[in-house]
């Protein structure tokens, strides 16, 4: 027998499943993986042990564009063709009838998501550390290598401009959901604006590339990259940079991101993750310091809004005093791309 639904699934998202994804056998048991302001996604377990994942948008307010499920759901499978690890795409649902918001499934790949050092020092060995570095890298530099005519996601967005549409998106989210005024994301969005990099030929962009959203082996081998929701095409520099802000490695200085899981012994430093990106893409790098101010610059923008969501009760009731990590991510994240880009005058 089903077991009782998590929140965001139905019995009609039930039956549709049941009806629609080749091979699975009723009943099924449904678990939430992952919830919050991010997509909803459950594991589902079939009464053979095969086991799949389905994903939702949020409950609630979506800001325009993003949890665009068919968008997600296409890329993923048009992926599979190419030399980038993504989880098989099984099935796809627009159905009002069915469920308010669109959805798809997709298989379940075994590995591990490594979110703290505990995991990291658990999974992997320090051997493995040094190899899940470089097949982080080298599998991003195998995303941005993606023919996009041949896997058929040439107009997945516009070509140009990359830099100037994500600041102008943004900061348009910034002003919406601040919660005071912070000069410093003003001066450092106008700072940024005057001093973009020339933009070599468009390639796809993850846009939220890190270690904590790819399914890794034992081994260190990225099995699967996750969480397509805001994959565009552009400028693939950007996906180095963010990725750069999102990692500590043992050597490095702190970053504004609180989730570090690669601060032990094995793990590439910073440096070293550029470096190898060069090496593996033959990309020049030597504007990566804008790159980098920009991610934490776009960072403090999306922390804000989690913050300001999580200010409006979507935590339940919690204290000003709780929430104040989440103030202090926003500035730091803030005040590292100032630094940054006062360091390049």
């Amino acid at each position: 027998m089903t077991n009782e639904l998590p929140t965001g699934l139905t019995p009609e998202i039930v039956a549709w499943f049941a009806a629609n994804i080749d091979g699975v056998t009723a009943p099924f048991h449904f678990e939430m993986i992952a919830g919050g302001h991010s997509n909803l996604t459950f594991g589902v377990t079939d009464a053979n042990g095969k086991r799949y994942v389905l994903r939702r948008p949020p409950l609630g307010h979506m800001l325009a564009s993003a949890h665009d499920m068919g968008r997600e759901y296409k890329i993923i499978a048009a992926l599979s063709k190419s030399n980038v690890p993504v989880a098989p795409a099984l099935g796809f649902c627009t159905d009002t009838a069915v469920a308010e918001a669109p959805f798809y499934v997709m298989d379940f790949v075994e590995g591990h998501i490594v979110r703290d050092p505990e995991t990291a020092a658990q999974v992997f060995t320090v051997e493995a550390r040094r190899h899940a570095s470089e097949s982080l890298v080298d599998t991003m530099a195998a995303i941005h290598a993606t023919n996009l005519v041949d896997v058929g996601l040439d107009e997945l967005g516009k070509h140009e401009g990359y830099i100037e549409r994500q600041l102008k998106r943004w900061y348009g989210q910034w002003n919406a959901q601040k919660t005071r005024d912070l000069p410093t994301i003003d001066r450092v969005h106008d700072e940024l604006l005057k001093r973009i990099p020339p933009q070599g030929p468009a390639t796809l962009v993850h846009g939220d590339y890190r270690l904590d959203n790819c399914m890794m082996s034992s081994s260190g081998d990225v099995v699967a990259v996750l969480d397509w929701e805001i994959c565009t095409l552009g400028d693939p520099l950007a996906d180095l940079g963010l990725l750069m802000v999102y990692w500590t490695g043992p050597g490095d200085d702190p970053s504004a991101w609180a989730g570090q899981s690669t601060t032990i012994e094995g793990f590439y430093n910073r440096a070293d993750l550029a470096t190898r990106y060069a090496q593996v893409s033959g990309r020049d790098v030597s504007h990566i310091d804008f790159y980098v101010a920009f991610a934490f610059w776009k960072l403090a923008c999306i922390l804000e809004g989690v913050y300001a969501r999580y200010l409006g009760g979507a935590l339940g009731e919690r204290s000003a005093e709780e929430l104040e990590p989440f103030n202090q991510q926003v500035l730091a994240a803030a005040a590292n791309a100032e630094m940054i880009l006062d360091n390049l005058k």
